[in-house]
C-alpha cells in the first residue's frame, strides 16, 4: 500500500503518517494535531459572567429607566440608544433588559468604543418592526449592530426576535415573480475582540440569524437560534472575516446553513453543535463573480444533524481564487440527512444558469472526515464534485459508515484525490490515492490576511 507523508499546519494543523514503515491502513498511524483543541468552561470566578447574579460593584443601566415602554407596540428604540450612550461610557456597567418586556426596536448601531468588561444582559425580547414598507432605508441590511467593541458580554435568557415573515414572503425564494433583494441580518457583532454570548435566543431572523464579522476572539455557547425551516436565507450563526472563533453547545434550526463560514475567516471550532431542520454546517458559498475565499482551520467535533438538506458542506463557485484548507469533522451523527458529506465547486445559486466550463476555481486540500455516521436519504452519501482544473487534493476518510435508509449508498468522486483508512462505507475506491508528497508550510496560511473580506451582505438569494 502507498505510504505517504503528508505535513501541513492546523497552526500548523497537520495529518502526520508516521515514517515510511507504517500503512495507511493502521490507525495509529495517523495523527492530526489541532493546538489548544479541547474547550472547557474555564474558572468561573474570573469570568465576568459569574457578575451576572449579583453584578458585584457593576453599575446597572436598565433600558426601562430611559423610557423603555416593553409593550411590543411602543417604539423604544430611543430609550435604547440613549441607555447605551450612558453604558458605554460607564466603566464596569451592564445594560439590562429586563425579563417580561417586549421591546420593539427599530434599526440601531450601538458603537464602540466602550469601558472595557461591558455586560448587555438581555432577559426580556427585543422585537423587530414587521413590515418591510416600513423599515430604515438607511439601514438595508442590519437590524441591531454591535461595532467596535472590546472585552463585551453577551447574556441571558432572553430573545432576539427579527419578526421575519414579511420579509420570507417577498423573497424570490418564496415568489418567483420578486425580485431578488437582500433583507437584514438581525443580529450582528462587527470590528468586534473578546467577546462572549451565552444562554441567548435568536429566532425569526429577516435574513442572517446571528453575524459575527470582522471579529477576533469569540466565544458562543449554550445559544439557540430557530427560524422556520421555509424561511429564506435565515442562516443560524454565519462567521465572516474573524478568527479565533468558538461556538459550543448550541442548537440551530432554521431554513439556511445552521452555520456558515465565509471568506477570511480562520481557527473557527465547533463543539456540540445541533443542526435540523437547515441546510447543514456549510463553508462557503465563496468564490462568486471571481472573487476570492480563504478559510482555514476549520473543526466540527461532536454534532448531530437530522434532516437537513446537507450534512458536511464545502460549496464554492467556479472562476473563484483562492483556497480551503486544513479542515477536521469527526464525531458527526446524522439521521435523514440528503448530502452528509459533500464537496461542491460547481455550486451554483442564481436565477440565471452558471458556466459549467470555468478554468478557475477555490483550491480545496487537506480534509479530514473521522468518525461519521448515521443515514442518507440521497443516493450520494458522499459526494465530490471537484473542478477538472484545480482538483480537490489530500481529502482524507477515516471510520465513516453512512447508510442509506431506503437503497444503497454510494460515493461520488471528480477531480480529488485523497485517502481513506479504517472502515469506510460507502467505499470510497474512487477516491484515487495522491501520487506525491505535499509540504505545506505556515506561511501559506497567513495569505488570508492579504486578501480583502467579503462585504458585509448575504451573496445568496
Amino acid at each position: 500500500m502507498e505510504k505517504i507523508i503528508i505535513i501541513t499546519s492546523i497552526f500548523c494543523i497537520l495529518i502526520v503518517v508516521h515514517g515510511t514503515e507504517h500503512s495507511l491502513a493502521d490507525g495509529n498511524a495517523i495523527r492530526w494535531n489541532l493546538e489548544n483543541f479541547d474547550i472547557d468552561e474555564g474558572d468561573e470566578a474570573d469570568d465576568p459572567l459569574f457578575w451576572k447574579s449579583e453584578h458585584g460593584n457593576k453599575v446597572l443601566v436598565n433600558v426601562d429607566g430611559f423610557g423603555a415602554v416593553g409593550d411590543g407596540i411602543s417604539d423604544d428604540t430611543q430609550a435604547f440608544v440613549n441607555a447605551w450612550k450612558q453604558v458605554c461610557s460607564t466603566p464596569r456597567s451592564v445594560l439590562l433588559v429586563p425579563k417580561g418586556g417586549r421591546y420593539l426596536v427599530n434599526a440601531t448601531r450601538f458603537k464602540g468604543p466602550c469601558a472595557d468588561k461591558l455586560i448587555i444582559q438581555i432577559d426580556g425580547t427585543i422585537v423587530a418592526p414587521d413590515d418591510p414598507k416600513n423599515w430604515d432605508p438607511k439601514s438595508p441590511r442590519n437590524w441591531i449592530n454591535f461595532t467596535n467593541l472590546k472585552a463585551v458580554f453577551f447574556q441571558g435568557s432572553g430573545t432576539i426576535d427579527g419578526s421575519g415573515s414579511k420579509w420570507w414572503a417577498e423573497s424570490c425564494k418564496k415568489n418567483k415573480t420578486n425580485p431578488c433583494k437582500g433583507a437584514p441580518s438581525a443580529f450582528t457583532i462587527d470590528s468586534s475582540s473578546a467577546v462572549r454570548v451565552k444562554g441567548l435566543t435568536f429566532q425569526n431572523s429577516q435574513q442572517m440569524n446571528f453575524v459575527i464579522s470582522r471579529c477576533e476572539a469569540v466565544r458562543v455557547y449554550n445559544v439557540l437560534v430557530r427560524s422556520p425551516e421555509d424561511s429564506p436565507n435565515t442562516d443560524g450563526i454565519h462567521i465572516t472575516g474573524s478568527t479565533n472563533v468558538i461556538i459550543q453547545n448550541t442548537k440551530i434550526g432554521t431554513g439556511d446553513d445552521c452555520i456558515s463560514i465565509v471568506n477570511g475567516s480562520s481557527n473557527v471550532k465547533m463543539k456540540m453543535i445541533s443542526c435540523g431542520p437547515g441546510h447543514g454546517i456549510s463553508i462557503g458559498s465563496l468564490g462568486k463573480d471571481n472573487s476570492t475565499g480563504i478559510v482555514t482551520q476549520v473543526v466540527v467535533d461532536n454534532a448531530f444533524l437530522r434532516g437537513t438538506t446537507n450534512g458536511l458542506r464545502i460549496k464554492t463557485w467556479q472562476s473563484g481564487s483562492g483556497y480551503v484548507r486544513s479542515i477536521r469533522y469527526q464525531n458527526v451523527r446524522m439521521e435523514d440527512v440528503a448530502n452528509p458529506i459533500i464537496i461542491d465547486q460547481f455550486y451554483c445559486d442564481s436565477p440565471k444558469s452558471c458556466d459549467q466550463n470555468q478554468t478557475s476555481a477555490i483550491e480545496i486540500s487537506q480534509i479530514m472526515y473521522r468518525n461519521i455516521s448515521g443515514t442518507s436519504k440521497s443516493a450520494k452519501a458522499m459526494n465530490f464534485a471537484c473542478s477538472d482544473g484545480v482538483p480537490c487534493s489530500h481529502i482524507v476518510l477515516n471510520n465513516i459508515n453512512l447508510e442509506r435508509r431506503d437503497g444503497t449508498a454510494e460515493t461520488y468522486c471528480h477531480a480529488v484525490t485523497g485517502f481513506r483508512y479504517g472502515y469506510v462505507l460507502p467505499s470510497a475506491e474512487c477516491l484515487s490515492s495522491s501520487d506525491k508528497d505535499s509540504i505545506i508550510t505556515c506561511d501559506q496560511e497567513t495569505e488570508f490576511g492579504k486578501h480583502s473580506i467579503e462585504p458585509l451582505t448575504h451573496t445568496e438569494l
